[in-house]
């Protein structure tokens, strides 16, 4: 979606779980980039029976973005903008890990409600926050392979967290949700760009500029 006046005029083909193979497979395109942790494999079987070459990502954390940019640079012959992805990376990286230590946090990070879910502390998200001194909270009963936990409000774990952090993605959180939910659990609430703290790729540069600016202004 982003720089919205480039991307308009390029073909739509769904989103990551609703992939429209039909209008795929009329493109007749070379190479699939897909990610592991949003593309579902049925579907990418299925568009690997006519798509000759695959790419398989799947960042972790945000320093994996400096293989990926070399990974696609040397793939689509753009070595030279790579390289300069990964110098604006390493900027951005080292004033965010230039700041000051701060006071260790524990935060929830929520991406859903009814359920409410979160994410576990091995996700890109939970070491974006670490970067900044927030750990994010572990949910006791959630499986160790469940990477996006569903979690209720309990005594127990409100004790455990001091502030809740609403994302914009993949739930639209608002304002109105942080107020709402301060007054029910008497905890701080915090909205947060779900863009900047979870995508990879370009935007993870300004993902590092967000989070340094988040971690100024938060006080701690």
């Amino acid at each position: 979606i982003h720089p919205a006046d480039a991307v308009r005029a390029i073909a739509k083909v769904g989103g990551t779980k609703d992939v429209n193979i039909e209008k795929i497979r009329q493109l007749a395109p070379t190479h699939l980039i897909v990610n592991i942790d949003e593309n579902e494999k049925p579907t990418v079987d299925a568009l690997a029976a006519f798509i000759p070459n695959i790419i398989v990502t799947h960042p972790l954390a945000p320093r994996d973005n400096l293989a990926l940019y070399a990974l696609l640079g040397g793939i689509f012959a753009a070595e030279e903008k790579a390289q300069a992805l990964c110098a604006a990376f390493e900027h951005a990286y080292a004033e965010l890990t230039a700041l000051p230590p701060r006071a260790p946090k524990t935060v929830l990070y929520c991406i859903w409600k009814d359920p409410w879910m979160t994410v576990s502390d091995d996700t890109y998200i939970a070491v974006m926050l670490a970067a900044i001194g927030w750990r994010q909270c572990v949910i006791p009963a959630a499986a160790a392979a469940v990477r996006y936990p569903q979690f209720t409000w309990t005594d127990a774990l409100l004790r455990d967290i001091d502030t809740v952090l609403l994302s914009s993605e993949p739930y639209r959180f608002t304002g109105a949700h942080v107020a709402a939910l301060e007054q029910q659990l008497g905890k701080p609430v915090q909205l947060v760009d779900g863009e900047m703290m979870s995508w990879y790729g370009s935007r993870a540069i300004h993902g590092l500029r967000y989070a340094r600016q988040l971690a100024i202004t938060s006080g701690d």
